[in-house]
Parts: C-alpha cells; sequence; structure tokens
C-alpha cells in the first residue's frame, strides 16, 4: 500500500477529530461534503446541516489501526480505532472520503461502539 496516501488520508481524519476543528462551524463546513451523511455510535444519523447546526462532539480522542481502502481515483474508504479519553470508550470507525472540486471532503462516517482495546504494540 502507499505509505504516503495512508498519511494523508490518516491527517485528515486527525484534522476531523481535532477539538478546535470540531467547534469550529467554518472548518467542519470544509472538511464535511455537501451531501455528507453519518451514523453516529449512537445509531443516529446526521446530516452536514445538523452537525453545523447542532455541533459534534468535542472529545480527545486518538486514532489507532488506521488502514485505508481506494474504491476509486475519487473515493477512499479508511478504517480505524477511536479511542476517546473523554468519554473512556472506544469506537470501529469507518470513513469515506471523496475528491470534490480537487479537494478531499468527508462524504460519509460511521462509528459502533465496541469492547476492542487499543493494541500495546507500538503505532506508526
Amino acid at each position: 500500500m502507499n505509505e504516503l496516501l495512508k498519511s494523508k488520508f490518516k491527517e485528515l481524519e486527525e484534522w476531523h477529530i481535532n477539538p478546535e476543528v470540531r467547534k469550529s462551524r467554518e472548518e467542519l463546513d470544509k472538511i464535511l461534503a455537501d451531501d455528507f451523511f453519518e451514523i453516529g455510535s449512537s445509531g443516529g444519523m446526521f446530516t452536514k446541516q445538523e452537525c453545523l447546526d447542532d455541533g459534534v462532539s468535542q472529545a480527545e480522542m486518538s486514532i489507532h489501526q488506521y488502514e485505508i481502502h481506494p474504491l476509486s481515483e475519487s473515493l477512499v474508504l479508511s478504517t480505524y480505532l477511536i479511542a476517546n479519553h473523554t468519554s473512556q470508550r472506544n469506537t470501529l470507525r469507518s470513513s469515506i472520503w471523496k475528491k470534490i472540486d480537487g479537494r478531499w471532503q468527508l462524504y460519509f462516517h460511521q462509528g459502533t461502539v465496541t469492547d476492542q482495546e487499543v493494541s500495546i504494540v507500538q503505532e506508526k
């Protein structure tokens, strides 16, 4: 797998979970595609507009076991485990990134609560 491409998308995911970005309507508006939707770990579905209007969780989180799965030239699926240090729960995550007007935007996101632990092996 192309490690440079993987690194680029991990950086986008880390930007997406950054509390400063998550509390900024302007930054969220940039990263979320206009037709973005999410299936949250609560089981609820959310649109971009709902995320902008209602805000999103600003918990401190870290990404582990990050992988990407290119679907086409303009679509990439990423999968990973989030350790939420605020709520003390872990979630399995998937995101679909879509290249729109020359830049990558988050098109779809899903989180599922899991008992899976963060690996104690040092991650790259």
